[in-house]
């Protein structure tokens, strides 16, 4: 018998690893339950149910092919090669498959696990999944990882016109094996259920997200480029959370974006093109992660930056993640994060600069609080973007670029729509008003509305100055 080992790759279609095991032989699956891993990791309470869902999707899928699903524990991954030892010893099994994940951990935890398994006699196989291209494969000329993203794409485009990664067909029914299916959990403990309403904005299974996977390239892909930036309205594909839990995979959406677009990334659909390369972004991040390890360590990418002088400043962090800073963009904002597990993502980025440059708070922390309310929170994306936004990244925002919260409200939240929608006590004001009630002598109605906890234009002072004073990477580099 072979076994797939399941971890964020919650599908059967298109499922490198459960295809290569399926040609083997009998396969049954896998699954690890780790709680305290997924505690340290600052996993989010809805990301962990939203895996149990498509986990007891998965389960039916696989059932219907006579294939088991397996549910084990194991605090933390360091007892993953004990449990999976012991797995294996009782089913007799020959050989272990699993899609491979980036990250110090994930590399670490398989590393230990092959080891284990193949002193017993037991083979270990991994596959490039989640990416088009094995980390490694695409670098600079002088034999380095990309850190600008034009670049990378640039190499990325020249490879997938010579080589578009096929989908993997799906595996066929096998006789029955004898082994029973566990029942998958519904709750894990340290992490509490959702609600109901967040629960249903998420509907679990492949079904689901390749219903919105068609959904966005048959009718919005087209407008993706113009109507991405607006909060308000319903531009973007909404897979994240799918992708990120491999309910989806890349190359699913990458064949469905070039069939919209005649098989075309740098001409044709500007649409298309541009959400091809939201894609390629995410590639790059997990690329970052392999090349340079210390991003996953809570370490700036930019050593310089590690100097920076941030605040401590608890209360201004505590206005900030309950949503009460009293600039209605940023509120609204946290508020979608708060009651529905994602944030728009301009408004990542809004909220995240807004945090590390007029607040002067370590990116550190609002990573975090991130990851601890994303559904779709994945450590690679996730810390690319604030470290983007906090000038700490690669390719990052030029640290005397900052995001002015009431701009970028009027500019892309004009009639106050998204603010009225999440800030209900904000309703009454008129569209100039709604940005910045401040402004407007806070006569409105809205006296349960807060003052601004800053002042925007002096607290931008105060970034730039803090990063001014920094050592410059070489003057870092001369001290080493």
């Amino acid at each position: 018998m072979h076994l797939i080992w399941l971890r964020t790759d919650l599908r059967l279609h298109d499922n490198t690893a459960l295809a290569a095991a399926s040609q083997r032989g009998p396969v049954a699956a896998v699954y690890l339950i780790t709680p305290e891993q997924w505690l340290a990791h600052d996993d989010a309470p809805c990301k962990v149910d939203f895996w149990l869902r498509n986990l007891q999707h998965l389960s039916q899928a696989l059932g219907n092919l006579n294939i088991p699903l397996l549910i084990r524990h194991a605090a933390t991954w360091d007892q993953a090669p004990t449990v999976l030892s012991q797995l294996c010893r009782e089913l007799s099994v020959e050989s272990v498959h699993v899609n491979e994940e980036y990250g110090i951990h994930e590399s670490r935890r398989d590393r230990a696990v092959a080891q284990a398994l193949e002193a017993d006699g037991v083979t270990f196989h991994s596959y490039l999944d989640q990416l088009f291209f094995q980390p490694g494969s695409v670098l600079t000329k002088t034999g380095t990882y990309f850190q600008v993203f034009s670049q990378f794409r640039k190499v990325c485009y020249s490879r997938l016109h010579s080589a578009l990664p096929r989908v993997v067909p799906t595996p066929k029914a096998q006789a029955e094996l004898g082994v029973k299916s566990d029942p998958v959990p519904t709750t894990v403990e340290g992490f509490q259920t959702p609600s109901e309403t967040l629960r249903a904005l998420w509907p679990a299974g492949e079904d689901e997200a390749r219903r919105r996977l068609d959904a966005f390239a048959d009718q919005q892909i087209s407008y993706y480029k113009d109507e991405r930036d607006f909060p308000a309205k319903p531009g973007t594909s909404q897979l994240s959370a799918y992708l990120a839990a491999g309910v989806v995979s890349p190359r699913q959406c990458l064949h469905a974006a070039l069939q919209t677009n005649q098989g075309e990334f740098e001409s044709g659909d500007i649409g298309a093109i541009t959400w091809i390369n939201e894609l390629l972004w995410r590639e790059f991040y997990k690329h970052i992660l392999v090349g340079y390890p210390r991003v996953s360590r809570h370490r700036a990418f930019r050593p310089e930056t590690e100097a920076l002088a941030w605040r401590k400043a608890p209360e201004d962090l505590a206005a900030w993640q309950q949503a009460r800073t009293g600039l209605p963009i940023i509120d609204a904002a946290m508020r979608q994060l708060l009651e529905t597990g994602w944030m728009h993502n301009r408004l990542r980025m809004v909220v995240a600069m807004f945090l590390t440059k007029n607040l002067l708070i370590d990116w550190r922390e609002g990573e975090r609080f991130f990851m601890r309310h994303l559904i779709d929170g994945d450590l690679a994306a996730n810390n690319g973007g604030w470290q983007w936004s906090s000038s700490t990244g690669t390719d990052s925002a030029p640290y005397f670029r900052i995001f002015s919260p009431l701009s970028q409200s009027e500019k892309f939240d004009g009639d106050g729509v998204f603010i009225k929608r999440w800030l209900p006590e904000l309703a009454a004001l008129n569209k100039k008003q709604v940005h910045n009630p401040e402004a407007a002598g806070g006569l409105f109605g809205v006296a349960d509305y807060p003052r601004p906890i800053v002042d925007l234009k002096q607290s931008r002072e105060r970034a730039l100055a803090a990063f001014r004073r920094l050592p410059s990477r070489q003057e870092m580099a001369e001290h080493e």
